[in-house]
């Protein structure tokens, strides 16, 4: 993991980089806080390090501008214990604030944890959106965004497959989620009404994309 830090107090910098680098973690701090913005603008550092107060330009204005060219991952280090400074770091798009003094285990942890939910989110933004999206307070389901034409029952069936998306749903649970198909409803009328759900998507059993069976169990839905 690559670290950028700009920190102007040369002792506590090196404290820290010799600290991190036991975990694994390169850090390269930048006195010079131009310096560091150009540095950040040209090399694909993981995370950000940043103090606040630094010669020649405030770091909440040094946040502001890396924010708005990149989301790289920024903690504030800095003495400056104003909560003022501390709502408009964040405000500007700091992830965490970390006020001075502190022990570098704490500093380590706020890493690792800003760095999780930053992947998280990033794997969450990165996933691909479903084809298909159920809008339960319209009683509606939509089908690469166009609301699809459905039955009561085949409205049921598909509502409680898309509930378990991705999971295997037995012909049971379907039958007593679609009470629209009657108290003489079975497996049978069960196929009709997938297969008729199947058309609606525009695919087949052969090759399914979306509906799938699995044989002597039920079905599941993906994508």
């Amino acid at each position: 993991m690559r670290i950028a830090m700009i920190e102007d107090d040369t002792e506590l910098a090196e404290l820290l980089c010799d600290f991190l680098a036991q975990y694994n973690l390169h850090v390269t701090n930048y006195e010079d806080p131009y310096l560091g913005i150009s540095a950040l603008s040209v090399t694909p550092y993981d995370l950000l390090i940043l103090d606040l107060s630094l010669p020649g330009m405030d770091g909440l204005e040094i946040c502001k501008e890396i924010r708005q060219k990149s989301d790289i991952p920024i903690i504030i280090s800095s003495a400056r214990s104003d909560l003022e400074d501390k709502v408009i770091g964040l405000g500007l798009g700091a992830d965490d604030y970390l006020p001075k003094p502190y022990e570098p285990k704490e500093l380590y942890a706020r890493i690792l944890s800003v760095s999780r939910r930053y992947q998280r989110s990033n794997k969450e933004s990165q996933a691909p959106a479903s084809a298909l999206r159920h809008d339960k307070k319209a009683g509606l389901i939509y089908f690469h965004d166009k609301p699809l034409k459905l039955t009561r029952a085949e409205y049921e069936v598909l509502g409680e497959l898309l509930h378990q998306h991705g999971c295997v749903v037995s012909r049971a649970q379907l039958i007593q989620a679609a009470p629209s198909l009657g108290e003489d409803s079975d497996s049978r009328s069960l196929d009709v009404l997938i297969s008729r759900i199947r058309t609606k998507l525009g695919e087949n059993s052969k090759n399914p994309k979306h509906l799938h069976s699995v044989r002597g169990v039920g079905y599941r839905i993906e994508g």
